[in-house]
Protein backbone atom coordinates (compact mmCIF):
# COMPACT_ATOMS: atom_id res chain seq x y z
CA UNK A 1 0.00 0.00 0.00
CA UNK A 2 1.46 3.49 -0.85
CA UNK A 3 2.60 5.77 2.22
CA UNK A 4 0.46 8.06 1.51
CA UNK A 5 -2.76 6.34 1.23
CA UNK A 6 -1.60 4.33 4.37
CA UNK A 7 -1.57 7.68 6.14
CA UNK A 8 -4.74 8.27 5.39
CA UNK A 9 -6.02 5.34 6.63
CA UNK A 10 -4.38 5.72 9.68
CA UNK A 11 -6.61 9.16 9.64
CA UNK A 12 -9.53 7.53 8.99
CA UNK A 13 -8.65 4.90 11.79
CA UNK A 14 -8.43 7.98 14.26
CA UNK A 15 -11.88 9.27 13.56
CA UNK A 16 -13.01 5.92 13.94
CA UNK A 17 -11.61 5.82 17.47
CA UNK A 18 -13.18 8.90 18.59
CA UNK A 19 -16.20 8.36 17.14
CA UNK A 20 -16.72 5.55 19.27
CA UNK A 21 -15.26 7.50 22.37
CA UNK A 22 -18.76 9.11 21.61
CA UNK A 23 -20.66 6.15 20.98
CA UNK A 24 -19.06 4.50 24.25
CA UNK A 25 -20.20 7.89 26.31
CA UNK A 26 -23.55 8.41 25.07
CA UNK A 27 -24.20 4.48 25.90
CA UNK A 28 -23.01 4.95 29.59
CA UNK A 29 -25.39 7.77 29.51
CA UNK A 30 -28.60 5.54 28.76
CA UNK A 31 -28.06 3.16 31.11
CA UNK A 32 -30.72 2.82 33.81
CA UNK A 33 -30.02 4.93 36.94
CA UNK A 34 -29.70 1.81 38.95
CA UNK A 35 -26.96 0.31 36.61
CA UNK A 36 -24.80 3.44 36.55
CA UNK A 37 -25.02 3.71 40.84
CA UNK A 38 -24.24 -0.29 40.83
CA UNK A 39 -21.25 0.15 38.76
CA UNK A 40 -19.32 3.14 39.97
CA UNK A 41 -20.28 2.68 43.74
CA UNK A 42 -19.17 -1.08 43.13
CA UNK A 43 -15.91 -0.17 43.55
CA UNK A 44 -15.13 1.67 47.02
CA UNK A 45 -11.24 1.00 47.99
CA UNK A 46 -8.44 2.65 45.99
CA UNK A 47 -6.91 -0.37 45.99
CA UNK A 48 -9.30 -2.36 44.38
CA UNK A 49 -9.37 0.36 41.35
CA UNK A 50 -6.26 -0.11 40.77
CA UNK A 51 -6.69 -3.59 40.37
CA UNK A 52 -9.26 -3.34 38.17
CA UNK A 53 -7.32 -0.58 36.25
CA UNK A 54 -4.37 -3.65 36.09
CA UNK A 55 -7.24 -6.15 35.53
CA UNK A 56 -9.06 -4.62 32.37
CA UNK A 57 -5.68 -3.87 30.42
CA UNK A 58 -4.16 -7.41 30.10
CA UNK A 59 -7.27 -8.55 29.23
CA UNK A 60 -7.51 -5.88 26.50
CA UNK A 61 -4.02 -6.23 26.08
CA UNK A 62 -4.04 -1.88 25.67
CA UNK A 63 -3.50 0.85 28.09
CA UNK A 64 -5.68 2.76 25.65
CA UNK A 65 -8.72 1.40 25.63
CA UNK A 66 -8.79 1.43 29.44
CA UNK A 67 -8.28 4.93 29.68
CA UNK A 68 -10.38 5.70 27.23
CA UNK A 69 -12.87 4.21 28.64
CA UNK A 70 -12.35 5.50 31.90
CA UNK A 71 -11.94 9.10 30.53
CA UNK A 72 -15.78 7.71 28.53
CA UNK A 73 -17.08 7.54 32.44
CA UNK A 74 -15.60 10.29 33.27
CA UNK A 75 -17.07 12.36 30.73
CA UNK A 76 -20.62 11.32 31.66
CA UNK A 77 -20.09 12.56 35.34
CA UNK A 78 -21.04 8.98 36.37
CA UNK A 79 -17.03 8.19 37.54
CA UNK A 80 -15.40 10.99 39.72
CA UNK A 81 -12.52 12.10 38.70
CA UNK A 82 -10.70 10.83 42.46
CA UNK A 83 -12.30 7.74 41.89
CA UNK A 84 -11.23 7.20 38.20
CA UNK A 85 -7.30 8.52 39.17
CA UNK A 86 -5.85 4.77 41.17
CA UNK A 87 -7.26 2.43 37.66
CA UNK A 88 -5.55 5.14 35.35
CA UNK A 89 -2.27 3.99 37.79
CA UNK A 90 -3.28 0.45 37.08
CA UNK A 91 -3.64 0.81 33.43
CA UNK A 92 -0.06 2.42 33.21
CA UNK A 93 0.63 -1.16 35.49
CA UNK A 94 -1.38 -3.78 32.90
CA UNK A 95 0.14 -2.14 29.87
CA UNK A 96 3.27 -3.88 30.55
CA UNK A 97 2.35 -7.42 30.43
CA UNK A 98 2.12 -7.17 26.29
CA UNK A 99 6.19 -6.61 26.22
CA UNK A 100 6.48 -9.30 29.35
CA UNK A 101 4.75 -12.07 27.12
CA UNK A 102 7.14 -11.30 24.69
CA UNK A 103 10.04 -11.47 26.36
CA UNK A 104 8.66 -15.14 27.19
CA UNK A 105 9.74 -16.14 23.30
CA UNK A 106 13.02 -16.42 24.51
CA UNK A 107 12.45 -19.15 27.11
CA UNK A 108 14.32 -21.72 25.68
CA UNK A 109 17.44 -19.28 24.79
CA UNK A 110 19.01 -18.67 28.87
CA UNK A 111 21.25 -15.73 27.61
CA UNK A 112 18.57 -13.97 25.77
CA UNK A 113 16.02 -14.84 28.43
CA UNK A 114 18.26 -12.75 31.04
CA UNK A 115 18.17 -9.77 28.78
CA UNK A 116 15.25 -9.86 27.40
CA UNK A 117 13.07 -10.27 30.53
CA UNK A 118 15.42 -6.96 31.99
CA UNK A 119 14.26 -4.97 29.28
CA UNK A 120 10.73 -5.98 29.95
CA UNK A 121 10.68 -6.02 33.25
CA UNK A 122 12.20 -2.50 34.27
CA UNK A 123 9.26 -1.38 32.84
CA UNK A 124 7.07 -3.29 35.34
CA UNK A 125 9.44 -2.38 38.16
CA UNK A 126 9.49 1.43 36.98
CA UNK A 127 5.34 1.12 36.78
CA UNK A 128 4.96 -0.53 40.43
CA UNK A 129 7.58 1.96 41.96
CA UNK A 130 5.71 4.94 40.63
CA UNK A 131 2.29 3.53 41.81
CA UNK A 132 3.84 2.94 45.52
CA UNK A 133 4.73 6.46 45.51
CA UNK A 134 2.49 8.45 44.46
CA UNK A 135 -1.06 6.25 44.74
CA UNK A 136 -0.56 7.12 48.47
CA UNK A 137 0.61 10.61 47.96
CA UNK A 138 -2.76 10.86 45.87
CA UNK A 139 -4.98 9.77 48.57
CA UNK A 140 -3.56 12.05 51.03
CA UNK A 141 -2.93 15.50 48.92
CA UNK A 142 -4.95 14.59 45.91
CA UNK A 143 -2.17 16.81 44.20
CA UNK A 144 -2.81 15.31 40.76
CA UNK A 145 -6.00 15.72 40.35
CA UNK A 146 -5.42 19.03 41.88
CA UNK A 147 -2.77 19.73 39.48
CA UNK A 148 -4.77 18.94 36.42
CA UNK A 149 -7.85 20.64 37.38
CA UNK A 150 -6.36 23.28 37.61
CA UNK A 151 -4.19 22.99 34.13
CA UNK A 152 -7.77 21.45 32.35
CA UNK A 153 -9.86 24.74 34.00
CA UNK A 154 -6.84 26.93 31.98
CA UNK A 155 -6.66 24.93 28.78
CA UNK A 156 -10.76 24.90 28.85
CA UNK A 157 -11.95 27.91 30.87
CA UNK A 158 -14.69 27.83 33.88
CA UNK A 159 -17.07 30.38 34.90
CA UNK A 160 -19.88 27.43 34.08
CA UNK A 161 -19.12 28.00 30.21
CA UNK A 162 -19.71 24.63 28.62
CA UNK A 163 -16.19 22.97 27.11
CA UNK A 164 -17.13 22.70 23.15
CA UNK A 165 -14.55 21.01 21.58
CA UNK A 166 -14.24 21.16 17.69
CA UNK A 167 -13.86 17.18 17.87
CA UNK A 168 -16.89 16.64 19.67
CA UNK A 169 -18.84 18.29 16.99
CA UNK A 170 -16.62 16.42 14.28
CA UNK A 171 -17.47 12.94 15.81
CA UNK A 172 -21.44 14.51 16.76
CA UNK A 173 -22.94 13.34 13.44
CA UNK A 174 -21.35 9.54 13.36
CA UNK A 175 -22.26 8.83 16.93
CA UNK A 176 -25.87 9.96 16.44
CA UNK A 177 -26.15 7.82 13.20
CA UNK A 178 -25.04 4.74 15.27
CA UNK A 179 -27.87 5.38 18.12
CA UNK A 180 -30.85 6.17 15.59
CA UNK A 181 -30.29 3.12 13.92
CA UNK A 182 -30.25 1.10 17.16
CA UNK A 183 -33.05 2.94 18.26
CA UNK A 184 -34.78 1.89 14.78
CA UNK A 185 -34.74 -1.59 15.28
CA UNK A 186 -36.97 -0.86 18.86
CA UNK A 187 -34.20 -1.02 21.78
CA UNK A 188 -34.32 1.83 24.23
CA UNK A 189 -33.47 2.30 27.90
CA UNK A 190 -30.91 -0.05 29.22
CA UNK A 191 -31.04 -2.13 26.28
CA UNK A 192 -29.96 0.14 23.66
CA UNK A 193 -27.07 1.64 26.29
CA UNK A 194 -25.77 -1.69 26.44
CA UNK A 195 -25.76 -1.70 22.83
CA UNK A 196 -24.36 1.65 22.98
CA UNK A 197 -21.31 0.31 24.46
CA UNK A 198 -20.95 -2.83 22.74
CA UNK A 199 -20.52 -0.50 19.67
CA UNK A 200 -18.38 2.34 21.19
CA UNK A 201 -15.89 -0.42 22.36
CA UNK A 202 -16.49 -2.54 19.07
CA UNK A 203 -15.10 0.75 17.40
CA UNK A 204 -12.69 1.46 19.75
CA UNK A 205 -10.67 -2.60 19.24
CA UNK A 206 -10.36 -2.37 15.63
CA UNK A 207 -9.71 1.43 15.48
CA UNK A 208 -6.74 0.79 17.48
CA UNK A 209 -5.77 -2.79 16.24
CA UNK A 210 -5.49 -1.20 12.51
CA UNK A 211 -3.78 2.31 13.75
CA UNK A 212 -1.13 0.04 14.90
CA UNK A 213 -0.91 -2.53 12.12
CA UNK A 214 -0.91 0.64 9.98
CA UNK A 215 1.31 2.69 11.83
CA UNK A 216 4.12 -0.22 12.37
CA UNK A 217 4.02 -0.71 8.40
CA UNK A 218 4.53 2.89 8.04
CA UNK A 219 7.69 3.28 11.17
CA UNK A 220 8.54 0.27 13.00
CA UNK A 221 10.23 -1.16 9.98
CA UNK A 222 13.02 1.29 10.00
CA UNK A 223 12.62 1.93 14.18
CA UNK A 224 15.38 -0.87 14.95
CA UNK A 225 18.30 0.58 12.89
CA UNK A 226 16.97 4.47 13.92
CA UNK A 227 16.57 3.40 17.81
CA UNK A 228 20.47 1.79 17.50
CA UNK A 229 21.92 4.78 15.94
CA UNK A 230 20.05 7.61 17.95
CA UNK A 231 20.83 5.77 21.35
CA UNK A 232 24.38 5.04 20.85
CA UNK A 233 25.11 8.63 20.98
CA UNK A 234 22.42 9.65 23.10
CA UNK A 235 21.65 10.13 26.65
CA UNK A 236 18.40 9.56 28.87
CA UNK A 237 16.23 13.16 27.83
CA UNK A 238 17.05 12.17 24.16
CA UNK A 239 15.72 8.62 24.49
CA UNK A 240 12.92 9.56 26.10
CA UNK A 241 11.91 11.88 23.75
CA UNK A 242 12.47 9.02 21.31
CA UNK A 243 10.36 6.83 22.72
CA UNK A 244 7.68 9.65 23.35
CA UNK A 245 7.39 10.65 19.68
CA UNK A 246 7.37 6.58 18.54
CA UNK A 247 4.22 6.02 20.98
CA UNK A 248 2.73 9.48 19.56
CA UNK A 249 3.20 8.03 16.35
CA UNK A 250 1.77 4.01 16.74
CA UNK A 251 -0.92 5.04 19.73
CA UNK A 252 0.87 2.51 21.92
CA UNK A 253 3.14 2.24 24.42
CA UNK A 254 3.16 -1.86 24.29
CA UNK A 255 4.62 -1.46 20.79
CA UNK A 256 7.08 0.31 21.40
CA UNK A 257 8.57 -1.37 24.93
CA UNK A 258 8.06 -4.37 23.11
CA UNK A 259 10.19 -3.98 20.15
CA UNK A 260 12.98 -3.06 22.86
CA UNK A 261 12.51 -6.47 24.09
CA UNK A 262 14.00 -8.38 21.00
CA UNK A 263 16.56 -6.05 20.37
CA UNK A 264 18.14 -5.71 24.00
CA UNK A 265 17.56 -10.02 24.09
CA UNK A 266 20.10 -9.63 20.66
CA UNK A 267 22.53 -7.04 22.57
CA UNK A 268 22.08 -4.54 20.21
CA UNK A 269 20.56 -2.06 22.95
CA UNK A 270 22.11 -2.33 26.55
CA UNK A 271 19.44 -2.41 29.79
CA UNK A 272 20.37 1.58 30.56
CA UNK A 273 19.56 2.37 26.98
CA UNK A 274 15.86 0.89 26.77
CA UNK A 275 15.02 2.18 30.51
CA UNK A 276 14.40 5.93 29.21
CA UNK A 277 13.21 4.88 25.89
CA UNK A 278 10.16 3.10 28.34
CA UNK A 279 9.66 6.03 30.29
CA UNK A 280 9.11 8.24 27.30
CA UNK A 281 6.76 5.48 26.15
CA UNK A 282 4.33 6.02 28.90
CA UNK A 283 4.15 9.77 28.51
CA UNK A 284 3.86 9.14 24.59
CA UNK A 285 0.94 6.87 25.54
CA UNK A 286 -1.45 9.22 27.43
CA UNK A 287 -1.61 11.35 24.38
CA UNK A 288 -4.61 8.81 23.38
CA UNK A 289 -6.49 9.63 26.17
CA UNK A 290 -6.21 12.78 25.56
CA UNK A 291 -7.55 12.85 22.34
CA UNK A 292 -10.32 10.61 24.16
CA UNK A 293 -11.06 13.74 26.39
CA UNK A 294 -11.80 15.85 23.60
CA UNK A 295 -14.89 13.90 22.38
CA UNK A 296 -16.02 14.32 25.45
CA UNK A 297 -18.48 17.18 26.71
CA UNK A 298 -17.05 17.45 30.15
CA UNK A 299 -13.98 19.19 31.46
CA UNK A 300 -13.57 16.49 34.12
CA UNK A 301 -12.54 14.12 31.04
CA UNK A 302 -9.82 16.23 30.04
CA UNK A 303 -8.88 16.79 34.14
CA UNK A 304 -8.45 12.50 33.83
CA UNK A 305 -6.26 12.40 31.26
CA UNK A 306 -4.10 14.88 32.36
CA UNK A 307 -3.86 13.21 35.54
CA UNK A 308 -2.44 10.39 33.49
CA UNK A 309 0.13 12.73 31.85
CA UNK A 310 1.13 14.03 35.66
CA UNK A 311 1.37 11.20 37.14
CA UNK A 312 3.74 9.57 34.49
CA UNK A 313 5.95 12.88 34.51
CA UNK A 314 5.73 12.68 37.95
CA UNK A 315 6.93 8.94 38.09
CA UNK A 316 9.84 10.53 35.89
CA UNK A 317 10.90 13.13 38.17
CA UNK A 318 11.00 11.06 40.60
CA UNK A 319 13.44 8.57 40.06
CA UNK A 320 15.33 9.49 37.14
CA UNK A 321 17.63 12.75 37.73
CA UNK A 322 18.73 11.10 41.08
CA UNK A 323 21.49 8.35 40.26
CA UNK A 324 20.34 6.41 43.24
CA UNK A 325 17.14 5.88 42.76
CA UNK A 326 17.34 5.55 38.53
CA UNK A 327 19.29 2.40 39.53
CA UNK A 328 16.35 0.74 41.91
CA UNK A 329 14.11 -0.47 38.50
CA UNK A 330 17.26 -1.71 36.75
CA UNK A 331 19.05 -3.32 39.78
CA UNK A 332 15.69 -5.15 40.12
CA UNK A 333 14.99 -6.07 36.85
CA UNK A 334 18.81 -7.09 36.44
CA UNK A 335 18.23 -9.77 39.49
CA UNK A 336 14.82 -10.78 37.59
CA UNK A 337 16.30 -11.40 34.31
CA UNK A 338 18.70 -13.98 36.24
CA UNK A 339 16.33 -15.41 37.85
CA UNK A 340 13.85 -15.98 34.82
CA UNK A 341 17.26 -17.42 32.78
CA UNK A 342 17.81 -19.87 35.57
CA UNK A 343 14.12 -20.95 36.60
CA UNK A 344 11.69 -20.10 33.62
CA UNK A 345 8.77 -21.97 35.03
CA UNK A 346 9.03 -19.50 38.06
CA UNK A 347 8.74 -16.94 35.42
CA UNK A 348 5.83 -18.06 33.68
CA UNK A 349 3.90 -18.58 36.82
CA UNK A 350 5.28 -15.29 38.77
CA UNK A 351 3.99 -13.55 35.60
CA UNK A 352 0.24 -14.97 35.32
CA UNK A 353 0.20 -14.84 39.25
CA UNK A 354 1.04 -10.65 39.10
CA UNK A 355 -0.63 -9.69 36.10
CA UNK A 356 -4.14 -12.20 36.53
CA UNK A 357 -4.42 -14.00 39.80
CA UNK A 358 -3.58 -10.58 42.44
CA UNK A 359 -5.34 -8.34 40.08
CA UNK A 360 -8.61 -10.37 39.82
CA UNK A 361 -8.28 -11.28 43.47
CA UNK A 362 -7.81 -7.75 44.63
CA UNK A 363 -10.90 -6.28 42.36
CA UNK A 364 -12.96 -8.76 43.37
CA UNK A 365 -12.48 -9.05 47.54
CA UNK A 366 -11.94 -5.08 47.73
CA UNK A 367 -14.67 -4.01 45.56
CA UNK A 368 -17.55 -3.50 48.32
CA UNK A 369 -15.52 -3.12 51.25
CA UNK A 370 -16.53 -0.32 53.40
CA UNK A 371 -13.39 0.90 54.10
CA UNK A 372 -11.12 4.27 54.22
CA UNK A 373 -11.20 4.18 50.39
CA UNK A 374 -15.03 4.60 50.21
CA UNK A 375 -14.94 7.64 53.18
CA UNK A 376 -11.69 9.04 50.71
CA UNK A 377 -14.06 9.05 47.52
CA UNK A 378 -17.60 9.79 49.08
CA UNK A 379 -15.80 12.44 51.77
CA UNK A 380 -14.27 14.19 48.34
CA UNK A 381 -18.25 14.32 46.93
CA UNK A 382 -19.77 15.94 50.30
CA UNK A 383 -16.99 17.94 51.73
CA UNK A 384 -16.79 22.34 49.29
CA UNK A 385 -14.67 22.85 46.74
CA UNK A 386 -11.08 23.16 47.95
CA UNK A 387 -9.97 25.58 45.09
CA UNK A 388 -12.79 27.55 46.70
CA UNK A 389 -15.82 27.04 44.40
CA UNK A 390 -18.62 26.45 46.50
CA UNK A 391 -20.90 22.96 45.37
CA UNK A 392 -23.95 25.15 44.45
CA UNK A 393 -22.00 25.95 41.61
CA UNK A 394 -20.07 23.19 41.01
CA UNK A 395 -23.67 21.18 41.06
CA UNK A 396 -24.60 23.58 38.22
CA UNK A 397 -21.91 22.66 36.36
CA UNK A 398 -19.11 24.25 36.47
CA UNK A 399 -17.03 21.37 37.41
CA UNK A 400 -18.24 18.30 39.76
CA UNK A 401 -14.75 17.41 41.07
CA UNK A 402 -13.86 18.34 44.47
CA UNK A 403 -10.33 19.09 44.68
Amino acid sequence: MPTVVRALLVFGLLYLFLVGISVLEGGISSLGEGIQEQLFTSVKNPIAALCVGILATVVAQSSSVTTSTIVGLVGTGLLPVEAAVPMIMGANIGTTVTATLVSLGHLRRSAEMRDAFAAATVHDYFNLLAVAVLLPLEMATHVLARSATWLSDRLVGTGGGTFKSPVQQAVKGPAGWVRSALESTGASGTLLGVLLIIAGLVFIFVALAFITTNMKALVADRMEQSINAFLGRSGGAAAMLLGLVITMAVQSSSITTSIMVPLAASGVLTLRSVYPVTLGANVGTTITGILASLATSRPEALTIALVHTLFNIGGILLFYPVPAMREIPIRLATRTGEVAARHPTVVVTGVGVSFGVIPLLGSVTLRGGTTHGHEFFSRRRRCGDRLGRPPDQRDAGRRSTQL
